[in-house]
């Protein structure tokens, strides 16, 4: 989930002052984080006014938007936006709410989000941090409340009907949200959808006194928490088959800049080259590195290269060139992509390996687990010499050279085909109980019953031998 130009307003801003004159706090605030320091909630911002955040460059998966960082995003809207602000503040929510609730899979009539969802999609200016903070959102209030000078003034329907709001005057109103465990009396989604209802009662309650607003929406804490046996010191005792479950490290895309806008992307797990039977695993000197050597690249609407610089590696300078091709297709009326070569430059010699296969429309990515030269992860890379001296392994692949938006990557044409074993295998033993069904209701729809019967009184039957 780079700096956005909110993060360039006031990168050194702190929510300290109001903190500093409670000395119990940093102690509570400490004692609770120790229990509560992987849970995180979202926040949902949006405002009347234009203009207020840009794209959060920096929010990708897995990222946690700190105290800092948050206050980075909410500095510009509370200086140049406008002076009221709401604060729909609910007891529990996390991000998985959103997508349970949230009518995601084409079922938006279902959604619980309705009325959110439609103030985000006519707001000028909004901004969603999927992950934010405990202790950020445990100060929000009073940081709030120093920034606008304001008093947080918990109101309800009722109550904000009858308050008479100025543009020019700052308020602070704060708007609790309930929510219910599935155990309750009312189900989550019941819940969140009489929540969705007071925030849509609220915003057109404003609108209709054309009053401007910053709203944000966002929990005291996360309905779902995955509990972390690591963080528990003590107290609990040993549990059965207990394992500590370490969060796979997520690696830093390779980009590459022009003087206008990034311009190619390229990702993986893990990247390892061998030469002869040596291996080397280049991910640590590939992803997240600063000043990572890509001197050489070049890039156009029609064709791109990503050239990767390793000093000394086996010994020597190795280069790693990354050609992609985009072409016109009349049958598809699209552009496609393809990796059209894969060359390793060392010592004066050019190792070549045809990688055809890695290809999708243009305005997508491409993602395959594994992109190796050996056959047993697939051969998606092909030598033109064989045998090889050099061998390339790549795990959890993507790459983006065309169409790149936001510094993200897009969807992703998979490579990874419909029909896997598993399925033809389900496919071909569920033909084969059909046709033994098949095959028995036959057999008992051609059962026929004798329709003539012996008369113990009349004349017996006789059969006729045909001869």
């Amino acid at each position: 989930m780079a700096a956005t130009a909110a993060a360039q307003v006031r990168a050194g801003t702190r929510w300290a002052p109001a903190l500093c004159r409670m000395p119990w706090l940093p102690l509570m605030l400490v004692a609770a984080a120790a229990a509560t320091s992987e849970q995180q909630v979202p926040l949902v911002l949006w405002s009347s006014d234009r203009g207020l955040w840009a794209p959060a460059a920096d929010t990708h998966e897995g990222h946690i938007t700190s105290d800092m960082q948050l206050s980075t995003y909410l500095d510009p809207a509370l200086e140049l936006g406008p002076r009221n602000v709401l604060l729909f503040l609910q007891d529990k929510l996390s991000i998985e709410d959103f997508t349970a609730y949230g009518g995601v899979f084409g079922n938006k009539q279902d959604s619980a989000f309705s009325n959110l969802e439609n103030a985000l999609d006519l707001a000028p200016s909004s901004l969603v941090l999927p992950a934010v903070d405990w202790y950020a959102i445990s100060t929000l209030t009073t940081y709030l409340q120093e920034k606008l000078g304001a008093s947080p003034l918990h109101v309800d329907l009722a109550t904000l009907q009858e308050l008479k709001l100025n543009a020019s005057i700052p308020a602070l109103l704060l708007i609790r949200l309930p929510y219910t465990a599935s155990s309750g009396l009312m189900a989550p989604k019941e819940v969140l959808m009489g929540n969705d209802e007071v925030i849509g009662q609220v915003l057109s309650t404003l609108k209709s006194e054309d009053i401007p607003y910053t709203a944000a929406l966002t929990a005291v804490h996360p309905s779902r928490v995955a509990r972390d046996v690591a963080m528990v010191t003590g107290g609990l005792g040993r549990q059965l088959l207990q394992r500590t479950v370490v969060p796979p490290t997520m690696n830093v895309p390779v980009s590459y800049n022009d003087s206008y806008d990034t311009r190619i992307l390229f990702w993986a797990q893990n990247f390892s080259v061998a030469y002869g039977e040596h291996w080397e695993d280049l991910t640590s000197r590939t992803f997240g590195v600063q000043d990572l050597n890509l001197t050489g690249s070049f890039w156009n609407d029609s064709v791109a290269r990503l050239v990767l610089t390793y000093d000394s590696l086996f010994g020597t300078m190795v280069t790693f060139k990354f050609i992609l091709a985009n072409s016109y297709y009349s049958v598809s009326a699209r552009h496609w992509f393809t990796l059209e070569n894969l060359e390793i430059h060392s010592n004066g010699s050019v190792a070549y390996f045809n990688a055809s296969q890695v290809t999708g429309p243009s305005i997508y990515s491409f993602h395959c687990e594994h992109v190796s030269s050996e056959n047993e992860d697939g051969n998606l890379l092909v030598p033109d010499t064989q045998p090889s001296l050099w061998q390339m392994t790549f795990r959890d692949f993507q790459i983006q050279a065309f169409n790149v938006t936001d510094k993200k990557f897009s969807y992703a044409s998979d490579c990874a085909g419909f029909f896997s074993p598993g399925i033809w295998m389900g496919l071909l033993t569920s033909l084969f109980m059909l046709f033994i069904f098949t095959y028995g209701l036959h057999m008992i729809l051609s059962l026929k019953t004798m329709d003539r019967f012996d008369d113990h009184k009349g004349p017996t039957i006789t059969l006729t031998q045909i001869v």
